[in-house]
């Protein structure tokens, strides 16, 4: 049987989506939780409930693979992850969700599932998906952040969002996106269409909201790093039409932290 599950979480500490050897990671949490449910360990429930269980300790591989809809990395959160998996017994959905949730709680996983439904045995969270969206946080204020610590970037100088929102306009549409993707994307081709790239102020707070079918690797962070700089003045919004046309990572801004970085919605 196929479930699909929505998820949030908190990536503060963990080394990101995929399972790492060297510590811990989302998809490990969530792994050992399902394994643990279904006793296929050796180890005791309140073993599988602690983060020094075999599993997340020596990266041994759980017998349940959990395949999600966007691997985020390092820091980066989720408001509604998604994510399949297959088991050979019919549960309940509300049940196999508080079960889950139970052992997530008992290991203090940064981690949550909203809810679980039944697939069908083709769905695949990651090649089923029609689009993804992402939202990104800028605390614009003097104060450095207390109760957001790790969950905006911070900037204490002020920033024009009318000029940003000018420059984003240059990057909506069916673009060769080189200048704003990782060294280490393993996309096939640089060439994405971003739908939606919205900037909203409200109080203190920049959100960006980003919409496209997929993204290259540190798309988001890019773009906003480099819209950042319009913003402080560094750059003009005319400059963003350059550095797209440039296809040369070099020319683009920084990369914006993880911290803010949401994963907000999966689109079937």
């Amino acid at each position: 049987m196929r479930y699909k599950a929505t998820l949030e979480y908190d990536g503060t500490d963990t080394l990101g989506w995929q399972r790492q050897l060297d510590g811990p990671s989302l998809q490990e949490y969530l792994e050992t939780a399902i394994s643990c449910f279904l006793g296929y360990t050796r180890i005791s429930a309140d073993e599988c409930g602690n983060v020094d269980n075999p599993f997340l300790k020596y990266g041994k591989e759980p017998p349940i693979e959990v395949f999600c809809a966007g691997r985020t990395d390092a820091g980066v959160h989720a408001l509604a992850q998604v994510v399949h998996f297959d088991i050979d017994t019919q549960i309940p959905e509300w049940k196999l969700r508080e079960a889950l949730n139970a052992h997530l709680r008992i290991a203090e996983a940064p981690m949550s599932i909203l809810q679980i439904e039944k697939a069908s045995p083709e769905f695949h969270a990651r090649f089923s998906a029609k689009g993804r969206g992402y939202i990104y946080r800028i605390l614009n204020r003097r104060a450095f952040p207390v109760l957001e610590k790790n969950r905006v970037w911070w900037v204490g100088v002020p920033l024009d969002v009318e000029k940003m929102q000018q420059a984003a306009q240059y990057l909506l549409g069916h673009h060769d996106f080189s200048s704003f993707r990782a060294a280490a994307c393993q996309a096939k081709s640089p060439i994405k269409t971003l739908d939606k790239l919205d900037i909203i102020a409200n109080g203190d707070e920049i959100r960006f909201i980003v919409e496209a079918r997929s993204f290259l690797h540190h798309q988001v962070r890019n773009m906003v790093g480099t819209l950042k700089m319009v913003g402080d003045g560094h750059l003009r919004p005319e400059d963003v039409k350059r550095i797209l046309e440039a296809k040369d990572r070099k020319q683009a801004g920084a990369t914006a932290p993880a911290c803010g970085l949401y994963l907000s919605k999966v689109v079937y």
